[in-house]
């Protein structure tokens, strides 16, 4: 991955951003890592993965939970009982 100053950034803002197609951007300030110019398409390629990591992660503790006899009816006492405790 590419690094960049963040004056250098802003002097070659076009250039950086058609680079930025090929390759990630970072861009540093005072020797600090403070952001990443990517492509449209990279940006959706990371959001879709973590959304479909998040649907599969969901599946698994849900897997999990029925597996140990948890049921809606049973998280929803549970959450009444908690509720309850936490105004007292």
């Amino acid at each position: 991955m590419k690094c960049v100053d963040a004056t250098e950034a802003q002097t070659r803002l076009g250039e950086i951003l058609e680079e930025a197609q090929r390759q990630p951007i970072v861009i540093r300030q005072q020797g600090i890592d403070t952001a990443v110019v990517l492509s449209t398409a990279e940006y959706e390629r990371l959001r879709s993965d973590t959304v479909r990591a998040f649907l599969e992660l969901r599946n698994d503790v849900a897997r999990e939970a029925n597996g140990a006899g948890l049921t809606e009816e049973g998280i929803a006492g549970m959450l009444r009982a908690h509720n309850k405790t936490s105004e007292s």
